[in-house]
C-alpha cells in the first residue's frame, strides 16, 4: 500500500514539474503547395499546456538571414526566457511559432515573378495549419508577430501588410528593405531575384521597402498595430531603424521606439525578447 502511494505521490509531483515548464519541439514540418515543398518549423508550447483544454494566443517569432526555425531555440534561448516571463507574471501563456525561412529561398517576401511566394504560403498555409493544429485563439487580438533582422523586416512587411490579422508587432535590429529604388536592382541580386523589368521592380519596393509602405498608410491603420521597435546603438542596421521611427513620428503612428547598447548579436536579442513577451501580452491580457 506504501509503495502505490509513493508512486502516485511521485506521479502528481513529476505533473507538477512538467506543468511549470514550457516544451519546445525544433524539427517538425507541414506540406507546403504553395512552395510545393515540406516546410520545417519550430513550435514552444506554454507550462502548463499538456494538461490544460484552454487556447492560447500566438506569437510567430520569424528568425533572421542564416538561420532557421532552431534559431531562437539554439541561441535565443525562447524556451528558458518564454517560462522565465510567464513563471514571473510578465507574460502571460502563449504559443510562439518560429517557421524555417532559410529553405529554398531565403526570406519572408515573396518574389518578383510570383515563382517564390513565401508570403502567399505564411498566410494562407502555415496560419491556418497550427492554428488548427494547436489549441491557438485565432481573433487578432490574440496575436503577434515579431523577428530579429531578416525576420524583424518580415514583421514589418506582414504587419503593415495585414494589420487586420496582428494586435501587436515587434521588429528587433529590423532590415527594412532596399533604401531606394536604384538599390532594387542589388538587392534582387542578392536574394536571387535577378531579370526583373522596371515596372516590377516598382512593384516590389512599393511593397517591400518599409519607409514607403509608412509613406502610403491609410489614416485608419495608424492605430491598427501596436508597435515596439528595437535596435541597438552599434547595429549597423542603426538608420533604417532610426528613419523608420522618424517617419512613424511624422505620420503620427504611436509605437514604442528603443535603442539599447548593443550591436546585431544574440546578446542583444536573448535581452530583447523578455520585452517582447511584456509588450505582446499587454494586448493578450483584459484590462
Amino acid at each position: 500500500m506504501k509503495n502505490i502511494s509513493f508512486l502516485l505521490i511521485s506521479l502528481l509531483l513529476s505533473n507538477f514539474v512538467f506543468a511549470q515548464t514550457g516544451k519546445v519541439f525544433d524539427n517538425l514540418s507541414m506540406e507546403s503547395e504553395i512552395l510545393d515543398m515540406e516546410r520545417k518549423y519550430a513550435v514552444y508550447l506554454p507550462p502548463g499546456y499538456g494538461i490544460s483544454e484552454r487556447s492560447y494566443p500566438v506569437l510567430y517569432l520569424l528568425h533572421g538571414a542564416g538561420d532557421d526555425q532552431t534559431g531562437w531555440v539554439q541561441f535565443g534561448e525562447v524556451r528558458h526566457i518564454a517560462d522565465k516571463a510567464i513563471k514571473e507574471g510578465k507574460a502571460t501563456p502563449m504559443v510562439i511559432i518560429m517557421p524555417d525561412a532559410n529553405t529554398g529561398q531565403r526570406g519572408y517576401t515573396n518574389d518578383v515573378n510570383g515563382n517564390w511566394r513565401y508570403e502567399d504560403f505564411f498566410f494562407e498555409e502555415l496560419m491556418p495549419f497550427v492554428e488548427e493544429k494547436y489549441r491557438i485563439k485565432s481573433e487578432k487580438r490574440y496575436r503577434a508577430v515579431s523577428g530579429l533582422s531578416m525576420g524583424g523586416g518580415g514583421t514589418f512587411y506582414y504587419a503593415l501588410h495585414r494589420p487586420d490579422l496582428f494586435s501587436s508587432a515587434c521588429p528587433l535590429s529590423a532590415s527594412t528593405g532596399p533604401r531606394t529604388r536604384d538599390d532594387v536592382e542589388n538587392y534582387m541580386g542578392r536574394r536571387g531575384m535577378p531579370g526583373a523589368s522596371e515596372e516590377q521592380k516598382n512593384e516590389w519596393f512599393e511593397k517591400y521597402n518599409v519607409l514607403e509602405l509608412l509613406k502610403n498608410i491609410p489614416d485608419e491603420q495608424k492605430r491598427a498595430v501596436r508597435w515596439y521597435i528595437d535596435c541597438g546603438d552599434d547595429d549597423f542596421l542603426f538608420e533604417g531603424n532610426s528613419l523608420v521611427h522618424i517617419e512613424m513620428r511624422k505620420k503620427e503612428i504611436p509605437h514604442e521606439f528603443r535603442i539599447r547598447d548593443g550591436g546585431h548579436t544574440w546578446t542583444y536579442w536573448r535581452e530583447s525578447l523578455p520585452q517582447v513577451l511584456r509588450f505582446v501580452s499587454e494586448a493578450f491580457h483584459q484590462h
